[in-house]
């Protein structure tokens, strides 16, 4: 019995309750001090629940407690666990990883290289028995030397894309201890107890389920919006969401901004609306998140800019050009970068803001050689004096050793800490040639800590008061094994006497945190220059105004910031400000504003009859009147009329002729449309009679040849000759493209007219000229065996199980009208679209009169059949019934399966039947499951009552088609088939004492379906008795030179066992499928092991 999460205890959802965490991106880079590795995953994810980013567990020790990883129960990006010792991974708790970020840009979920290679230590257990959603990405579990139950977990259950599954690998880890999973977990589970087994929500739903489920009924679906499974069918009983929380709620957008009020007609600001961030709905942004419309986001986009308004950071439009930003080591364009280096850091030149990170490596400042990648040149790094914002981390691990200072920071303001490096938002270290910082610029450390050590030479750190520049009480600074303070004094190396007691950053008036008096730009001065063009606001010395005129003798230039605080203007004043020159033509409300200056250079509006088009500006004032200078002539101004009158007349015609043109080629298209309709679809008046059922009014139109016109050969064989043709049906003027078959003088036009059905290509008309002529439809992609042969690297497992269940549902039409195709392969079926074919070629066909129930052919046209494609019964007595289709159907599946394959290819026609009679059949096809071959083999039963019908066979197509994957293994077969071809092992049959065939199997291992048991009957024929006797011997587990032993095996062909004297040893094989746990059986002759 299958659990569902509906069994289990739900966690619930709360909107933003959940503890987070921010993740990593180092992927396999690792601390040197594995203790110190250990303590930064601790310090990252204790208590914490949703995981902001990747959750990377790389090189853990076995004997480390990994408990705290317990409280995670869902990750936005991907889960690496890589490089460790330990034995359990106590996952137990994660439900969903989002896999916004992929490992390799393929993997959600990556699990490999966890074991010692000279010890014991490794991986042996996954705890993920929660994990039921991974909404992108693929999986790779390998190469974990102990793990054991991976290879049982269904992980098309848990991968939501299909796409996805091509990256989903989980090869054997190569343990050969595991034991099995407990009888409860039908075969899949996450460890041996019956706690453990895996908990399916997708594969086991209602096929009206949208997503997941929580039972396999239709009143069991979990909400469209639930990812992971569910309690409920409401979206508060998710266990995960798949788009945004709303307290609680799983909704597909967070409240938005703003609402459509409808009785105003009009978008009205929302007072319930909330911002997304990450999967849930908030009403605060972190306080490191910059608002973006609705969204909680890194960073703003290029086309805007960030901006502070009431306290919250936003991005909002830039009006002109904005401040340039850039991405960072590890982001964007740079995302591959592991350092600042000489072939990257010409990408920073003028950037003021970086996204992401700045990291100096000793790879990077001294170059790399095994990279081929020069020294950077100190002066280039002159290029980070533009940047005033590092949205991430500041690491810097390697320095030019003639530069003594980071001064190429000096405008740095913000570090904002988005992204830290093991929790640091600022790390300096073992750079011997600094002596100062220089940060003078540096307001803020938003988020993380600060480590700076082993910098033997460096000076003033000990003076900064860094919690002034940090946001939260939470942040931590780590200074030691520097130069001490005392030493530095001695060497006078301390602040400037200017500065406050907040410290400075390095010698000068111009390094201090604070002044004690006044600052003018960022240095620190006794007082301010009032007396040119300056004044105080505060302590801080501002400059006036450009446009304030410089004063004499102590008198103040200007009283305050901007034009409008001049105690007199440069040059001219308009209103209260000081101005370069008046208005010329600037935007008003409602018109341009022009002005002129008078004698006291004052700015005065120009009369409302002077316009720039008409008149040049107004000149000063005439006693007391304005003069206006006329420039344009009337006539001009007459003509603007007509102008605009002949461009708009002349747009109309255009536009007239236009539409009409447009109606034209649409009503000749639907003319053609209805043309076409009429020739190729049938029209049924539906009858009056008291029955109910529709008479037979299918159409056989007899055509003129002087209607055909034969284009090119398509196909010739022994029947006859198929031509691409032109039907233009008489009086009309449509042109209808067609098939053509001129029927050789032997064969006749035996197709039945009234076949009409999805999968059958339907006959048009017949042409009785000399030479038989069939017309059909003509199918856009030729046959269905070039089709498979030509795009066999496209076609999937759910489409050629589609073709199969379609193939057969059209024979079982023909079956149920007693209707014997007797030609059926996969050159006679065609390719409507990739999702649709059509069974033709009725020159074979033959209806079956009355009682009849099987058909004779005459020998003259047996000896051009398809003898490859024929039952055994068909060759020796040419009796032709409907399993004799059976058999065929088969071979044409058996050629779709081996795209395009030729049957018994390399051997003779002649020596077929005999094959046929010792039991040869076609091998299994590479991407076959022994599923699907066992229904080929049922399909080439010597006896033809023990064939399926053609309704059986469609059923159970359609049945595999809906877990296509579990039946046929594309991705597996390309893999497989790449080696070399491997010999069966040997078998042989005692006939004398009766002995049963004893068959080697020490090769065989690792195939689909394991044999349980094996019955062998030997029934001794007396030909005088009407019946027989049989002795029955049931084969014990333990022989390892039986087919008895527990064994997987794949089976590639048969054989009789024919034994002399009238004696046959037929062997039943009851197969058990892992996945279901359903029994078989399936009656051989004797088996031909591969060697696997």
């Amino acid at each position: 019995m299958l659990d569902y999460p509906g069994q289990l205890e739900c966690t619930g959802l709360s909107s933003l309750a959940a503890f987070m965490c921010a993740g990593t991106e180092n992927k396999l880079s690792s601390l040197s001090d594995l203790e110190q590795q250990y303590r930064a995953l601790r310090k990252y994810y204790e208590n914490c629940e949703v995981v902001m980013g990747n959750l990377e567990i790389t090189s853990i020790e076995h004997n480390r407690d990994l408990s705290f990883l317990r409280s995670i129960r869902e990750v936005t990006g991907y889960v690496l666990v890589a490089l460790n010792q330990f034995e359990y991974l106590p996952l137990e708790n994660l439900r969903i990883v989002r896999g916004t970020k992929l490992y390799e840009e393929r993997y959600a979920l990556a699990i490999f290289l966890n074991y010692r290679k000279d010890g014991n230590f490794g991986l042996r257990e996954l705890g993920l028995k929660n994990l039921t959603e991974i909404l992108n990405g693929g999986v790779y579990v390998g190469q974990n030397k102990f793990l054991c139950f991976a290879d049982t977990i269904h992980w098309q259950d848990i991968v939501r894309n299909p796409w996805a599954s091509n990256f989903t690998l989980v090869p054997t880890n190569g343990s050969s201890g595991c034991g099995r999973c407990h009888k409860s977990c039908t075969g899949r589970c996450w460890g041996p107890t019956e706690n453990h087994c895996q908990t399916l929500t997708k594969t086991v739903c209602a096929e009206q389920c949208d997503g997941r489920c929580y039972g396999p009924y239709v009143s069991d679906c979990c909400h469209r919006e639930c990812a992971g499974g569910c309690s409920g069918p409401k979206d508060t009983d998710c266990f995960a969401c798949m788009n945004f929380n709303d307290s609680g709620a799983c909704v597909t957008q967070c409240p938005q901004t703003f609402v459509y009020n409808p009785t105003t007609f009009q978008l009205e600001h929302n007072h319930n609306a909330k911002y997304t961030y990450g999967a849930f709905c908030v009403k605060k942004c972190p306080h490191n998140f910059v608002v973006d419309s609705s969204s909680c986001v890194r960073a703003c986009p290029s086309s805007k800019m960030e901006v502070e308004e009431n306290g919250i950071k936003m991005c909002k439009p830039c009006t002109d050009i904005c401040p340039k930003a850039c991405d960072g080591i590890g982001t964007g364009s740079l995302v591959s970068a592991q350092t600042v280096d000489s072939s990257n850091i010409d990408k920073f030149i003028n950037c003021t803001k970086i996204n992401g990170n700045l990291i100096f490596l000793v790879t990077g400042i001294h170059g790399d050689p095994y990279h081929t990648i020069a020294a950077i040149n100190p002066e280039k790094l002159n290029i980070f004096q533009t940047v005033r914002e590092i949205t991430g981390y500041l690491n810097i691990q390697s320095w030019p050793e003639n530069m003594t200072d980071f001064r190429v920071f000096s405008n740095l303001v913000t570090i904002g800490g988005r992204a830290l490096y093991s929790g640091l938002s600022l790390l300096i270290l073992k750079q011997q040639g600094i002596t100062s910082l220089q940060f003078q610029s540096l307001k803020q450390i938003s988020a993380g800590n600060i480590y700076i050590t082993d910098n033997s030479n460096l000076c003033y750190y000990h003076t900064v008061n860094w919690t002034s520049l940090f946001s939260t009480p939470s942040q931590k600074t780590v200074i030691h094994r520097n130069k001490k303070a005392e030493n530095c004094t001695a060497d006078g190396m301390v602040c400037n006497e200017l500065c406050s007691s907040d410290g400075c950053w390095g010698p000068g008036p111009d390094q201090c945190l604070s002044c004690k008096r006044f600052i003018r730009g960022r240095t620190c001065i006794d007082s301010c220059n009032l007396e040119f063009r300056e004044f105080a606001n505060g302590s801080v010395c501002v400059e006036c105004d450009p446009q304030c005129e410089k004063m004499e003798e102590n008198m103040i230039t200007c009283y305050g910031p901007g034009p409008d605080h001049c105690t007199k203007c440069f040059h001219f004043k308009d209103g209260p400000n000081c101005v370069e020159k008046c208005p010329d033509g600037l935007q008003g409300a409602n018109s341009f504003i022009f002005k002129y200056a008078d004698e006291d250079r004052e700015c005065h509006p120009c009369h409302p009859n002077c316009t720039q088009g008409d008149y040049v500006l107004c000149t000063q004032p005439s006693f007391g009147l304005l003069l206006y200078l006329k420039i344009k002539s009337l006539i001009l101004i007459a003509r603007t009329p007509l102008i605009a009158a002949g461009v708009i007349g002349g747009l109309f015609i255009i536009v007239i002729v236009g539409l009409t043109f447009a109606v034209y080629v649409r009503r000749k298209s639907i003319k053609k449309k209805r043309a076409l309709r009429r020739f190729l679809e049938t029209e049924l008046v539906e009858p009056l009679t008291p029955s109910g059922t529709a008479p037979n009014q299918a159409q056989l139109r007899i055509l003129k040849e002087t209607e055909l016109k034969r284009v090119k050969v398509l196909g010739s064989g022994a029947f006859g000759t198929v031509y691409k043709g032109i039907w233009v049906p008489e009086g009309e003027t449509v042109k209808i493209p067609v098939a053509i078959k001129i029927l050789n003088e032997t064969t006749g036009p035996k197709a039945n007219v009234d076949m009409d059905h999805p999968h059958l290509v339907r006959l048009l008309g017949v042409c009785l000229s000399p030479t038989i002529q069939l017309v059909t439809q003509l199918m856009p992609h030729g046959c269905l065996l070039d089709y498979v042969h030509e795009h066999k690297d496209n076609i999937g497992s759910q489409l050629l199980l589609n073709w199969c269940v379609q193939i057969a549902k059209g024979m079982m039409y023909l079956e149920e009208r007693r209707l014997v195709h007797r030609d059926l392969a996969a050159r006679n079926v065609l390719v409507k679209s990739p999702n649709h074919v059509k069974i033709t070629d009725f020159g074979l066909a033959r209806l079956l009169e009355g009682d009849e129930k099987e058909y004779n052919l005459l020998y003259s046209t047996f000896s051009a059949m398809p003898i490859k494609w024929m039952a055994l019964e068909c060759i020796h007595y040419r009796k032709f019934t409907h399993q004799s289709d059976v058999w065929s159907y088969g071979v044409t599946i058996w050629e779709l399966m081996t795209f395009g394959g030729k049957p018994y290819d390399g051997i003779p026609t002649r020596e077929i039947p005999d094959l046929l009679e010792k039991g040869e059949r076609l091998p299994q096809p590479p991407i076959c499951t022994i599923d699907v071959y066992m229904v080929m083999v049922k399909c080439w039963m010597i006896d033809a009552d023990s064939r399926p019908k053609f309704k059986e066979l469609a059923a159970e197509f359609s049945r595999m088609a809906r877990d296509p994957q579990r039946y046929l293994v594309i991705q597996v077969s390309k893999t497989a088939t790449s080696g070399k071809k491997k010999n069966s092992p040997k078998h042989k049959c005692f006939s004398e004492d009766r002995e049963l065939c004893h068959i080697d199997t020490s090769h065989a291992r690792e195939e689909l379906s394991p044999v349980s048991s094996l019955v062998c009957v030997v029934p001794v024929i007396d030909p005088h008795q009407n019946d027989s006797s049989h002795e029955t011997t049931q084969w014990q587990q333990g022989n390892t030179n039986t087919l008895c032993s527990p064994w997987s095996g794949n089976f590639l062909s048969f054989h009789s066992c024919i034994l002399q004297k009238p004696r046959v040893v037929y062997v039943f094989i009851t197969t058990q499928s892992q996945a279901t746990g359903n029994e078989s059986n399936y009656l051989v002759r004797s088996l031909d092991v591969p060697n696997v």
